[in-house]
């Protein structure tokens, strides 16, 4: 043998035995990623609250409420502040105008003066609020105090047309419609930043683990600041004054903190056949049967004609055929502490839908087999 063919085989030798070296290797567990606390809760307080109003909407073209007496008593009271008093016992026609609900969202910390997005939406029989103006209307807060006033022109992205013989035509919701900063702020919000003796942080799910690493990231950095009072709830006892709290909570949101693993739960859509698995679903040692048996039944009808010059008569008669197969079982054996990826790769394997996906998952389940939580939703 050459010298040129031993060194090849000799480099072919080498190269499967890093391969065999590379899969007996054991799979490492995913590693967990730092985030950031501002991404795992936020501070209790430091959030938006949410407004309400009724009001009234004019200017449409013919589109509106008519002799709703919503819009009815809304129109007298918009008239008598300016002054106008209509006559007592008339009923205004209104398809101009419509009776409508205003909502909006409140930012943390909004100041007099600001201004904010506003929602219009009719309650009544408006068919379309396409270029209608929103009548100044005060907008409540959930302790019944007005904390913005709302007014401006409507942009609606819907479409809503009738015809003399009553037909219609809608596109998209023609009687909602959104008034861009077409909310002026009145009031404040009290949170309480910066007076109160501790302010609180609040994970968006509680996790008991989770909880103790942000106390502990905190406290290496301030020690003694942070204590723990529940699985959500982190407290913390910051010097007093607005600006010194700013400034330590702004560094607080950027401390990076490695979460605890999700529970293992599987979320299972009973509408839609969706499945979600997340990645810390475990298995114990399990055999999955899957096979489907089709029963099919054909029913026909034949005609039975009589014989010549017989007194017998046409008949129908039913002909039916029933017939049933059922396709081969396939097996796929689960090994214990199955990941993620087996499991997939298991239930690929044997071909299942999402319904069978569904009652494989629940019979692993009763069976004592599935380490996870079942969600339907």
């Amino acid at each position: 043998m050459s010298d040129l063919t031993a060194a090849a085989l000799f480099r072919l030798l080498r190269r499967s035995l890093l391969a065999l070296a590379v899969l007996a290797l054991p799979v490492a567990a995913p590693m967990a990623h730092a985030e950031r606390i501002r991404d795992l809760g936020n501070f209790q307080g430091v959030r938006s609250n949410q407004l309400t109003g009724y009001g009234v909407v004019v200017g449409l073209d013919g589109s509106g409420d008519d002799n709703l007496e919503y819009v009815t008593q809304a129109m007298k009271g918009v008239s008598g502040r300016m002054g106008l008093q209509l006559p007592p016992g008339i009923q205004p026609n209104l398809k101009n105008a419509a009776a409508v609900m205003i909502t909006a969202d409140l930012p943390a910390f909004a100041k007099p003066g600001q201004r904010i997005d506003v929602t219009v939406a009719a309650i009544g029989k408006a068919k379309s609020l396409r270029g209608g103006s929103l009548v100044l209307a005060p907008l409540f807060g959930a302790d019944g105090k007005i904390y913005a006033m709302a007014q401006g022109n409507l942009a609606v992205g819907g479409l809503g047309v009738s015809a003399k013989d009553g037909s219609q035509l809608s596109v998209n919701v023609p009687t909602v419609g959104r008034i861009a900063e077409g909310g002026s702020v009145e009031r404040a919000v009290d949170t309480g930043f910066d007076n109160a003796e501790v302010l609180r942080w609040n994970l968006f799910t509680a996790d008991f683990l989770t909880a103790e690493r942000v106390r502990d990231a905190i406290n290496r950095r301030w020690p003694g600041m942070a204590t723990s009072d529940d699985a959500v709830t982190i407290s913390l006892r910051l010097p007093m004054g607005a600006d010194t709290r700013t400034s330590i909570m702004a560094a607080i949101e950027m401390i990076d903190v490695t979460p605890a693993e999700a529970p293992a739960k599987v979320i299972v859509n009973s509408r839609t056949g969706t499945v979600v698995i997340n990645s810390a679903v475990r298995l114990s040692p399990a055999a999955v049967s899957h096979g489907k048996l089709v029963v099919r039944i054909d029913e026909k009808k034949d005609v039975s004609q009589p014989g010549p010059l017989s007194n017998g008569r046409t008949v129908v008669t039913p002909n039916s055929n029933i017939s049933a197969s059922e396709e081969t079982a396939h097996i796929a054996l689960l090994p214990k502490g199955a990941s993620l990826s087996r499991i997939v790769d298991a239930l690929n394997l044997l071909g299942v839908t999402p319904s069978d996906l569904v009652a494989i998952l629940e019979a692993l389940k009763q069976a004592g087999a599935l380490k996870a939580e079942m969600v339907v939703i």
